[in-house]
Formats: C-alpha cells, structure tokens, sequence
C-alpha cells in the first residue's frame, strides 16, 4: 500500500486521477512490471472513494495494458518504465489528456530495445484467464480414450456450440449438420476450391476483394482455382464491376469488415449480392473472420443470416478471438431447402464439400476440439471476448486521438477488427515507411501488399493492434508518425 498510498484524487474526476497517477507511476519507474497493487476495496477505503470509481480505474488501466487484472488474483503491473509511452485514450484534453507526452520519435528508435510486431492477424492470446484456459484442456485432458477415428466432420459436441454462438452472435443458427470443422480458414477455402474442382469438372474461377485477402487468393489458386479481382468502395465489393466482368463460379467476399479496409457492406448491397447470386446460380463464400469485434454502431448480422436462397458458405473460426495456432475453423454449408433447383456451382455444393472433406480426413486433433467445447459451454470464451473487446476498444480510441491532429495521416477501418490501415498524403510508398518502422524496431504491413491490380490502393501501412499494450503502441505510432514525416522530408 505504501508507493499507491501518495495518490492524490482530483475529486472533479476521481476514476480519471487514479488512472492518471498509476500511469505516472509506472512511468518513473515507482511501481515496476510484477508489483502487485492493492485490492480495489483497500485501495478505496484508503482514498476515501467509492470502490466503483477504484475498479472502473483498473478496468481502464487493465484495458491499456498498464495492468492486468483476473477474477480472484491480485492485479499487477505488466508495463514498465521501459516501455515508454502514455495512453491519452479519452482522446484530446480532460482530466487525463497530456499528463505524460508522447515520447519523441528518435529517443524511442533509440530507446527500443525489443521489436514491437505490429503486423495484423495475431489477437490478444494471453488476455484469456489463465484459470478458463487450464480447465479446458483439463477437461480435454479428462476425456475418455477411445478405440476410434476422429469423426471427420469434427465432434458433434463442438458443432453443436458453433451452432449455439452463431445462434447468439450472428443472427443465425443452422443444423448442427451443415457445420464442418477445418484447419484454419485457408483450409476452408482450399477444401470448397478441391470440391467445385471435382464437382464441375472444371477449374472453379473465384470473384475476389482487390485489395484483399492474399493468404486466402493463395489457397484457392494452391487447390486448383482461378482468381478475379474486383474493385470495392466505400461499402465493400463493387457489385456494378462484379455483374459487369466475366462470368463466375464463386463470390469471396468479407461483407462485416472488409479486409484489409475496414468498411461494412451495407443490407442493401447484400441482399443485391444474395439476389444475383441466386439468379445466377453462383456461391458466395462468406469470410466472417473478426465479426466479434465491433468498436463502432450496432452489429451487424451475417451474410448468411440473410440467405433465403441457400447460396452462401459461411466461414468463420477462432483464430481472432482466442489464438491462431490452434488452427481450428469451422464451414457452414448452404441451407438445402433454398429456392435454387438449377444449374451452377450452388446446386449440389453441399455435398461436394462434405465428400471432400471425407475424402481429406479429420484435420482437427480431437483434445483440441473439447477444449473449445469447453470454452464455449462454459460461457468462459463469452466472458474472455468480453474482456478483450474493451481492451481493443481503447486501442483503437488511442489510434484515433493520436493520428486525428497529424496533418496529412489518416486512420481507417476503425470500425471493428483488430488492425488499422493507415494512409497519407505525399510521394512516400508504404514500402518505404514500413522499412524506416522497422528501423525503428515496429513491424507493420504495407497496404500495398494487399493489393492485386497496380495502383488498387493508396499508399500505406496495416496496423496491427490485438497484441500490443497501449504503450507499445504508442511508441509503434511514434515510429509511424515520424518515418511519414522524414519520407516527406527526403522526397
């Protein structure tokens, strides 16, 4: 209690001063990575607060990745001295607003020790309760042996919990039939490819986002499919350049939070999407790969939530709410009972990919597949995604308040997900600021490696924020910030 016991409590803010004099103190290096701070009721009791006003507190700083707080453990420090930064996430002024300055440019490159990876796609794995984590693979761990093969379509018990948060979270529920279980979402787009392959007789060609999913095209083109990029706009795919090109077997698209930019397809569009593709017999593929993570307006229901038709896949996984390694997806095929009775890639899918999936094999190790069942049973995964979704939230708010006064910088597709794109005015390539980053010690992508067609997008970075703290990724904008000003120096 002694180093928290100098707190002084501005009472015309009081959750902002604890917040505010905590960070101070793990930036001059009074409290340090691993000090334990004190219970939120003794701490209250010593400020002479409401206990609400010290949790709210913790919540914010646990949130920034100052601390970290679990159910039943003592919260401790996480960031320390040396990771420099301040989070200002209320944004511009107030009680918090430049307490601490963000730290120069140059001291940080100097400063930096340790590579800060910003480059998308890995989430905040180690966010998850240590105790939730533990007891599901316990639980997996506890599972009776069996004298048996894996069920290739993966454990009804795992199926039937996909179905159930699909049911909670994406406006949909389907049999527990029409779920299959793949190795990450490339598999899934590998495996549909392989069984239109087998099922037309013919290469399939796929209409996919330029700028898009690379790593996806890849899996499609490694399994024997042609790809055909289509321009978006602010809304997503250009359904005007999509009916207006050469006909197509299948329809890629991230309607929820188009990847790498960020926008939303709007319900209009969609059901246009959905209209077309039943009139042309054409499968739309739906890529739901980061749908828990809205920062911005109300959620949005799947693709699929709308198929009357029966014509879309929808492809979703746990690679961005718990951990990418443990490689596990899951297809929903198409409802039979749509209106397509025709020709076209639509009629017959269903059970072109299910005997294309037999015909692979299970792909998902068993013990793995009853832990996520657990998770999910449990409420445990409901509860971490909770807990992660505020902690993303302030990220991106801190993105946001960083970047908003920076004369030609802007901030996109902070709407949801896990990344950023960040653009700017003037000649410098996003080759040439991710390389002056990464001389600075942060990764990012560049937006261009996102795109298919020369010119089809702005030059760029993509920002990764899932797992990073706040400090870290304020010295990642820092490095941002000055690799565009000194490219702009140079030109």
């Amino acid at each position: 209690m002694d180093q928290i016991e100098v707190i002084v409590v501005d009472q015309s803010g009081k959750t902002a001063g604890v917040v505010a004099r905590i960070r101070r103190m793990v930036h001059d290096g009074t409290l340090r990575e691993g000090d334990p701070l004190p219970s939120t009721r003794a701490l209250a009791a010593e400020l002479g607060v409401a206990r609400g006003t010290v949790v709210a507190a913790y919540d914010q700083l646990d949130g920034e990745g100052w601390i970290r707080t679990r159910h039943g453990a003592v919260a401790r420090v996480v960031a320390s001295a040396g990771t420099g930064g301040v989070a200002n996430v209320g944004g511009r002024g107030g009680a918090v607003g430049d307490l601490l300055p963000a730290s120069d440019p140059g001291a940080t490159a100097m400063a930096t020790a340790r590579v800060i990876d910003c480059r998308p796609g890995v989430p905040a794995v180690t966010a998850i309760a240590q105790r939730d984590w533990r007891a599901a693979w316990r639980a997996a761990a506890d599972a009776p042996l069996r004298n048996a093969v894996a069920d290739t379509l993966g454990t009804v018990e795992l199926r039937a919990q996909v179905v159930a948060q699909l049911g909670l979270s994406r406006g949909f529920a389907p049999s527990v039939d029409r779920v299959l279980l793949t190795a990450g979402t490339s598999e899934a787009l590998s495996l549909v490819t392989e069984a239109l392959r087998v099922h037309l007789g013919r290469t399939p060609v796929f209409a996919v986002e330029d700028p898009g999913y690379r790593t996806g095209q890849r899996a499609v083109l490694s399994a024997g499919g042609t790809v055909v990029g289509i321009p978006l706009d602010d809304d997503g795919m250009d359904l005007d350049a999509l009916t207006a090109a050469p006909p197509v077997d299948v329809v890629l698209v991230t309607p929820t939070h188009q990847y790498p930019l960020g926008s939303v397809m709007p319900v209009a569009r969609r059901q246009r999407l959905l209209a077309w593709a039943a009139a042309t017999g054409t499968l739309v593929v739906e890529d739901d790969y980061d749908s828990e993570f809205r920062h911005r307006g109300s959620p949005v229901p799947a693709l699929a939530a709308l198929d009357a038709e029966g014509v879309v896949l929808h492809v979703g996984g746990f690679s961005k709410t718990l951990d990418p390694r443990l490689r596990c997806s899951y297809v929903v095929l198409p409802a039979t009972a749509g209106v397509l009775v025709g020709a076209g890639p639509v009629a017959g899918v269903a059970d072109a990919v299910l005997a294309a999936r037999r015909a692979r094999g299970a792909v998902v190790a068993e013990p793995v597949q009853v832990a996520l069942a657990h998770l999910l049973r449990t409420g445990s995964l409901r509860r971490h995604l909770g807990r992660v979704r505020r902690d993303y939230t302030h990220r991106r708010a801190r993105i946001a308040a960083r970047l908003d006064d920076v004369v030609g910088l802007e901030a996109r597709a902070l709407t949801g997900g896990l990344h950023a794109v960040v653009v700017w005015s003037g000649p410098a390539t996003g080759q040439e600021v991710a390389a002056r980053m990464a001389g600075a010690g942060v990764l990012v992508s560049t937006l261009e490696e996102y795109g298919m067609a020369p010119g089809s997008t702005p030059a760029g970075v993509v920002l990764g924020y899932g797992a990073v703290t706040v400090p870290e990724l304020d010295r990642a904008l820092d490095a941002l910030i000055g690799a565009v000003e000194r490219a702009a120096t140079v030109a």
